[in-house]
């Protein structure tokens, strides 16, 4: 049975790096995998969305609406965005994290409140708040692999060999803060 992840956010916070580990360990675990990645306006802080297919046969990298088992979004505000791609029995994993576009920035709208809350009343949703981890770990730029930690808690992918596929695939020097940073999302759900 092939099972699809959706990894959605805003450009440089790290989704496509997050689809790469994830992609890279579950081939190394067996799975037949197929990624798709859409930039959109990423380097302008626009939408990004990363698919990741896996089982024993996957014949397209394309999640269609309602088919994703997960959507994992790294900005709340994407998860409402994307959130017709989930599938009816399927959950959310969402970084409590706002960014801000061009028109809330210029006052011209507000941004949503009780974003959660929503998700929260339409299907199960476990909400993390990235930051706060990744700052306590002393570097903010690991949000995406505590996410990337409770995606793979919450699909059962946790006995895979993440210490080793991370530390194959991030910069040395990086490499154990981020095995904490999965770790610590890990625990999160």
């Amino acid at each position: 049975m092939t099972k699809s992840i959706m990894l959605v956010g805003v450009g440089g916070q790290g989704t496509i790096l997050a689809a790469k580990l994830l992609t890279v360990a579950l081939m190394d675990a067996g799975y037949d995998v197929k990624m798709s990645e859409i930039h959109g306006m990423s380097q302008r802080g626009g939408s990004v969305s990363s698919q990741v297919r896996y089982g024993k046969e996957v014949h397209s990298p394309v999640i269609e609406e309602g088919g994703a088992d997960i959507l994992v979004a790294f900005e709340k505000m994407e998860a409402m965005r994307w959130l017709n791609y989930l599938n009816p029995k399927g959950k959310v994993v969402v970084n409590n994290w706002e960014i801000k576009s061009m028109p809330i920035v210029t006052g011209k709208v507000d941004y949503p409140a009780g974003i959660i809350e929503e998700l929260g009343a339409k299907v199960p949703t476990t909400s993390i708040d990235a930051a706060k981890l990744a700052t306590e770990l002393g570097n903010s730029k690991v949000m995406n692999v505590i996410l990337l930690g409770a995606t793979v808690k919450s699909m059962g992918l946790d006995t895979l060999d993440w210490e080793r596929i991370i530390k194959e695939n991030v910069k040395p020097a990086l490499a154990e803060l981020n095995i904490k940073a999965l770790k610590l999302g890990m625990a999160q759900v």
